[in-house]
């Protein structure tokens, strides 16, 4: 079971690093003028030039003594994330660069060692930096990103609701965080569409509530709600999906990952907030007791829904959560989901979809990811398309008949259980890597985690209600 385990890229003992260099083209030179004169002939001789990506280890007394690295024009955090798996396995690196790229630095770093081989039977030991390289908030926010990756690449067999269930609760209880574990009776009383959803699997569902507070919080420390959809296997339901779609489907649990994620961090860099965190833990599937196409059921609102499509299943767990967590009153509500194929046909893999009723909080966040290499792009809350959700026999259809704009329609139905007055935003994230590239290994991914988070430190410093950077 995924658990609160360290990190692959860092050398917890004492070790005497190698240096990289980390080299830009308009520092060559300079670089160069500052070696041993055989050191910067055999760069020369190589035809170096600080291209991205570029890498030479320079002899030593014995063996390796350093390691050359280009980085280019550009400033990708991502970048050095290359470097774990290109570097001799088990070696022990410092990176000489100074200023604030050199927190991007070890972060990508860190992020470029990951590897889920935990089920593998030999797995290869990458690169490391040491842990005292490290500052304690890059070392929480690898931490973070990994725990959430390791979440969503573990396969569903290993993962059900209840496994899911535990990592939140482990989670909650490392923190001293409040946690409520809601499953049976209680959970079809309490979560009535999220317990419809999982009807139909021998794993039941369940719902993970937990709230904390900052140890040192002020008077104005702002209520920050978390809601994440943790559908642990997507198979549709009786709208089944064709068996390629089912192939990623164990990721259907990201939206879920990542705010635990980044539940993780702001409770491991003590943020001046109060944080309440609730995941819907559930698997789609089919049996006798699953629900049906043209099935009505009721939600937490009190609002009923036609099910249209069981392959529209997300919502109908996020509805529940949104409608109890709003009641709270909090100062931003946040929810994520791998919700739609919609928003990956808009924006493609890597551009999650932001929905936001608050055009404040969704300027934070955009900007955000701009400024940490964690990019959203916000679609609309389009009112014209609110009519498509109705239904004949009840309060709203969980789909709409027509064939457009399905990202936005999801957002329009979960919009119905946010009231105005709540800040609310809604990411609807693929949390994938289709390949593997620096810093960013193919599998589970953790997006939007940094944007977040930047935002809510940013809160957290001020403490005050007003959103903005």
């Amino acid at each position: 079971m995924t658990g609160l385990a360290g990190l692959a890229g860092l050398a917890a003992g004492p070790a005497s690093p190698l240096p990289i260099h980390a080299i830009r083209p308009a520092g060559l030179e300079a670089f160069l003028a500052s070696r041993l004169p055989q050191d910067a002939a055999f760069l020369r001789a190589q035809h170096f030039t600080a291209a991205d990506g570029s890498l030479h280890l320079l002899p030593g007394g014995e063996g390796v003594g350093s390691a050359v690295f280009g980085l280019g024009d550009g400033n990708s955090l991502h970048a050095f994330g290359a470097l774990p798996k290109a570097l001799p396995a088990g070696s022990v690196w410092r990176i000489e660069t100074t200023g604030p790229d050199y927190d991007n630095a070890t972060l990508g770093f860190l992020l470029g060692a990951y590897g889920f081989e935990r089920l593998k039977s030999r797995s290869r030991l990458p690169a490391q930096l040491l842990a005292s390289d490290v500052s304690p908030r890059v070392l929480a926010i690898a931490e973070a990103i990994c725990f959430a990756r390791d979440l969503i690449n573990t396969p569903p067999n290993h993962l059900g609701p209840a496994q899911l269930a535990d990592a939140a609760i482990a989670l909650a209880d490392a923190f001293d965080a409040k946690s409520q574990r809601v499953y049976g009776p209680a959970l079809a009383a309490r979560f009535p569409a999220l317990h419809e959803v999982g009807s139909g699997s021998e794993r039941p569902p369940e719902a993970i509530i937990f709230s904390w507070t900052s140890k040192n919080a002020s008077p104005s420390a702002p209520l920050i709600s978390l809601c994440g959809k943790g559908v642990c296997f997507d198979t549709g339901g009786y709208d089944l999906k064709p068996g390629a779609a089912m192939l990623r489907m164990k990721k259907d649990m990201g939206g879920a990952a990542v705010l635990l994620g980044l539940a993780r961090v702001i409770m491991s860099l003590d943020l001046n907030l109060h944080l309440q965190v609730r995941i819907g833990c559930v698997e789609n599937s089919i049996s006798g007791h699953a629900m049906r196409p043209s099935d009505v059921i009721e939600t937490h609102a009190g609002i009923t829904v036609e099910i249209g499509n069981t392959d529209a299943e997300g919502r109908l767990v996020l509805c529940d959560l949104l409608a109890e967590a709003a009641a709270e009153k909090p100062d931003i509500l946040i929810d994520a989901a791998t919700l739609t194929g919609a928003a990956r046909a808009a924006l493609g893999p890597d551009l999650p979809a932001l929905f936001s009723n608050n055009d404040a909080l969704a300027n934070d966040i955009l900007a955000a990811g701009e400024t940490v290499q964690d990019p959203l792009w916000r679609l609309p809350l389009w009112p014209g398309y609110n009519s498509w959700l109705d239904s004949n026999v009840a309060d709203i259809n969980n789909v709409s008949a027509k064939p457009f704009a399905g990202a936005i329609v999801a957002a329009l139905f979960l919009k119905r259980f946010v009231p105005d007055s709540i800040s609310w935003a809604h990411i609807d994230l693929y949390a994938w890597n289709d390949q593997a590239r620096p810093g960013r290994p193919e599998g589970g991914e953790a997006q939007t985690l940094r944007a977040l988070l930047f935002v809510l430190e940013n809160r957290a410093l001020r403490g005050d209600k007003e959103v903005s950077i």
